[in-house]
């Protein structure tokens, strides 16, 4: 603590009371309002993940019950948008959860169930978009000497100082996932935090399929000095854990599905139906008013998928059981395109 009596918290405490806290920024605003995720670029999105809930629904033989939990679900966009993709019969038996810290906002379809942890025991779909980068971590930074230690800073403005040695169990995560000893000013986010909401998540369902969404990277490339920064009303601002604005950093996700195989959101969405394939030219003769929805479809679906933007985003799937394993492709789309520079994550506060 200063003189002035200003504490100097790691950055993990200092995002948590900044973002979930009393009045914290995720606690009072809606997410929607300050950045645009692939559920609010098109509902293609939303469609993709009917597609996927009936992959789903199929593998564990069209159970009563079937639950749809959306993880960081803001204003229930992609729940929204799910149900009303869904076929009848198949939707009257979806039970959807919206996980949220934030309140249910008003006049909210009534089927939805609102909670602030995933419901346990369930069978179906949990589907994670954007969370795991606003799940707080703690930053190392090497010193001179080339050793990691906690990075603290001053939630006022954001300034930064060297603080103590890594725990042991950071130390040994950073050492198999994201080695920076022996680089002075190196820096890493110690992800341990999100490996572990993400097994708690998975291991809400009883059996399913549990996918993660995010912009992340991967062991033989990670950013050498990190990649924190904060969000606000559409723009990127410096990272002040001060309640102003989101706090966002690209996600492990390799070491969050202990190095299970990833794939890209191109890969994944094309799997599911999203193409981006123009309408053939004759259709603007024939049924012109259907030729510009095909050419509008196209470009939202252009968008979702685009190689260097939002499909560049990685998913991670985690079978829970022996059904619902092989229901999302894996192959070389997955490892060398670069994950995403641009957008924010949208975390427990909404997707």
């Amino acid at each position: 603590m200063d003189e002035d009596g200003s504490a100097w918290p790691g950055w993990r405490d200092a995002t948590e009371r900044a973002l979930y806290g009393p009045g914290g920024f995720f606690v009072r605003e809606r997410p929607a309002a300050h950045f645009r995720t692939s559920v609010h670029a098109s509902p293609l999105f939303a469609r993709a993940v009917a597609a996927l809930l009936l992959r789903v629904d199929e593998a564990l033989g069209r159970p009563d019950g079937l639950a749809l939990v959306d993880v960081g679900a803001g204003s229930a966009e992609l729940l929204t948008g799910v149900l009303a993709a869904l076929p009848d019969e198949v939707a009257a038996r979806v039970a959807p959860y919206a996980v949220e810290r934030s309140a249910r906002p008003a006049g909210l379809d009534g089927r939805i169930h609102w909670a602030a942890a995933p419901p346990r025991g369930v069978r179906g779909l949990l589907f994670a978009n954007e969370w795991l980068d606003d799940i707080p971590v703690d930053i190392a930074e090497t010193d001179e000497a080339g050793e990691p230690r906690y990075v603290l800073v001053r939630p006022a403005d954001g300034r930064e100082r060297p603080g103590g040695p890594l725990s042991a169990q950071d130390a040994a995560w950073l050492r198999r996932w994201w080695p920076i000893a022996g680089a002075p000013g190196a820096r890493a986010e110690i992800g341990l935090p999100r490996d572990a909401a993400w097994a708690a998540a998975a291991g809400s369902l009883d059996a399913g399929l549990a996918v993660a969404v995010d912009y992340a990277h991967e062991r033989a490339a990670r950013p050498p000095y990190g990649t924190l920064t904060g969000f606000r009303d559409g723009r990127e601002v410096p990272p002040v854990p001060d309640g102003s604005c989101d706090l966002t950093s690209h996600v492990a996700l390799d070491a969050v599905g202990g190095g299970a195989p990833l794939v890209t959101q191109r890969a994944a969405l094309r799997a599911l139906g999203v193409s981006g394939a123009r309408p053939p030219l004759a259709l603007a003769s024939t049924d012109p008013r259907g030729y510009l929805r095909g050419l509008a479809a196209a470009g939202e679906a252009a968008e979702l998928i685009a190689p260097g933007g939002l499909g560049a985003f990685r998913w991670l799937a985690t079978p829970v059981g022996d059904a619902c394993h092989g229901l999302l492709p894996t192959g070389p789309e997955a490892g060398p395109e670069t994950g995403a520079a641009t957008g924010s994550g949208t975390g427990p506060a909404g997707d």
